[in-house]
This record gives structure tokens, sequence and C-alpha cells, in this order.
């Protein structure tokens, strides 16, 4: 948050891309081509781009063994706002890096930072994103990006307060609302994070009363937001005909109202495809709290004994492990709702 005087970012930052590392390529091409219906970018063996407007880059997918989510690029309005952004960091020792020209290059901006992030995952910001001249090829009528960003990251966590107080203290987050879910006589609380007018562009899930973590990768899933309803309802077809793994049929959330579908991506964290949310009014906005994820829709697609056993172990291994955290910018006065 914001310091007494300070002037906020609020409004002025956005989800810009996100870069994916893999050794399933070949896997993933099918995936962001075929079944989601984005434009693929070749750069060489290991290296790809998924666009989804005139911006070069909205996913980088590279060679390597993570299979996850590495890093995440937000796209900062102006000059003065990204040198506030970069001081706010600094002031509080945390370390900035500047990203060299390939990476930049790669990533379809003319220049980034660095620095360190919730569940090891690096943030990066950028003031001017590349547009390419080439004509969109895939499937999608078009997707939804502009001044709401393109879509959402969720995370799973042991330590909610500290990753809400983070994107509090980097970009003046504001809690939108939460979900509360019982699932298999599990207590789930779920906070909802916007940095603008869209609903959400971080989500943060915990369980409650337990310190575990039932998701192997950094994040839970991606969303990204369909320009029609004919697109959600066609990617999903083609998810199925693919062979693609489908973690929850097509349903519509009780708070953002947004109807989508989450798919498995090669890399195992899931893929939501969704349509129309509800945009926030700052003027009238109050955050609540809602039961239940889902208004209809969102069931669980072919899980098995043996899939719930999995996630169990999952979790009982996540208590042996430290989860990554930047303590310095994680907001310590920042209540846990």
């Amino acid at each position: 948050m914001s310091a007494p005087g300070e002037a906020s970012v609020f409004g002025s930052v956005h989800l810009g891309y996100i870069v994916v590392e893999t050794e399933r390529l070949t896997d993933w091409r099918r995936f962001g081509t075929d079944a989601i219906g984005m434009h693929h970018d070749a750069l060489d063996t290991g290296l790809m781009r998924f666009r989804l407007d005139d911006q070069e880059c909205r996913f980088l997918l590279r060679r390597g063994p993570a299979e996850d989510v590495v890093a995440t690029g937000w796209h900062i309005d102006d000059h003065v706002t990204f040198e506030r952004i970069e001081a706010r960091i600094r002031a509080h020792g945390v370390p900035v890096s500047q990203g060299t020209a390939e990476e930049a290059q790669l990533r379809g901006v003319e220049r980034l930072l660095r620095f360190p992030g919730p569940k090891g995952i690096a943030q990066e910001i950028y003031t001017t994103p590349l547009t390419s001249p080439e004509p969109l090829r895939m499937l999608a009528s078009g997707f939804v990006t502009g001044d709401s960003g393109m879509g959402h990251i969720a995370l799973t966590s042991t330590r909610p307060a500290g990753i809400r107080g983070y994107f509090a203290t980097v970009f003046d987050a504001r809690l939108t609302d939460c979900i509360e879910e019982t699932i298999s006589g599990v207590k789930l609380r779920i906070r909802f994070l916007r940095v603008n007018e869209r609903h959400h562009s971080i989500a943060v899930a915990a369980l409650k009363g337990l310190p575990v973590d039932p998701v192997r990768t950094r994040v839970q899933h991606l969303n990204i937001q369909a320009a029609t309803l004919d697109d959600v309802a066609r990617s999903y077809q083609r998810v199925h005909e693919l062979g693609f793994g489908m973690a929850l049929s097509v349903g519509r959330h009780t708070n953002d109202k947004e109807l989508s579908y989450y798919a498995v991506t090669p890399s195992g964290f899931e893929w939501e495809v969704g349509w129309n949310p509800v945009v926030v009014d700052e003027s009238t906005w109050q955050p609540s709290t809602h039961q239940g994820i889902s208004i209809w829709g969102h069931t669980p697609v072919g899980q098995t004994i043996v899939d719930r056993l999995a996630q169990f172990r999952i979790g009982a291994r996540s208590l042996a492990r430290t989860e990554e955290t930047v303590t310095a910018l994680s907001g310590a006065g920042v209540p846990d709702d």
C-alpha cells in the first residue's frame, strides 16, 4: 500500500505477460493453438510465444525443467508510475535487476525490471509493449485484454496474508471479495485482489486452519478472457477432442459471475478460459464474502480416488518445505481478513 502522502499506482498496473518453463513444448503448442485457440510464434527449438492481441507476446514458453510459471510481467502505464514502483521496492531493501536486451526482446517490451515475488515467481514490470503488424492466426475470434490486462493468475498459499500484503505494497492492490468453500470436509478461503477495473488479477487460496499447500506447482491456474461465449464453448470442445485433461466443467462463479471452464495444461497447472466477468465500479464496490465457488457447474471431471490420494500426498509433502516469501514487501500491517 502507498505510504501517507504518496500517490497510489492503482489503475496503472495491468497483467501483461506470463513466462512458463517447460520441457513439453510440442504438447504446449498443440494445447495453446489447437485447443485454446491462440496465435503461435516459433522463435527457436527452445522458445515459443502465444499472442492474444496485437502485442508481440502474452505467453513466453522456454525450455526448462520447472513445468511451471516462472515470471509474471506487469504493464505499467507511464514512466513516472514505473519509477515510483521501482523506488518502493528499493526502499524496502529488495534487489531489483534490469532485464537484458535479449530478455526484453523475447517478452516483446522495450525494457524491463525484475524483482523477487511470492512463491518464487519473479515479478517483472515494463512500460512499453511492442506490437506486431502480423495478422493474428488463431481459432478464437478474440480475447479481452486492454485496460483490464490479459486475465489473472491464481496461487495457493500457506501464507495468504503475506501475498495480499506483497501486492498491496508493490501495486496498491485492493481486496475485491472472498469466497469460502468446503471440499471433502476441508475449508478453503480464496481472496481476490484487483489492481485495475478487472475483478481480480491475483487470486490467493488457502486451507483454513491447515498449513498445507495442496498444489505442486507455484500457480494453481491462469485465466484468459474469451471475446464470446461461442469461443468458450468451441475451445471446451477442442480440449476434449484433442485429449487434453479437463479439471472442471463449464460453470459460473459466484463472485465475478464469469462463465468458464478449467483445462489441465501440459505442465500440470490449470488454465481457465472465461467469458463476461463483472467490471468493478470503484465508486460503489464493497468487499463481501461469498459461500461457494460456483453458482452452477464447475464440477470435477474424471477424478478418481487415486487422484484424491495423490493430492493428499502433495499436501503432506508441502509440510516439509518452506514457502518462498519476500518478507520485506509482505506488508505486516495488512490484516488477515
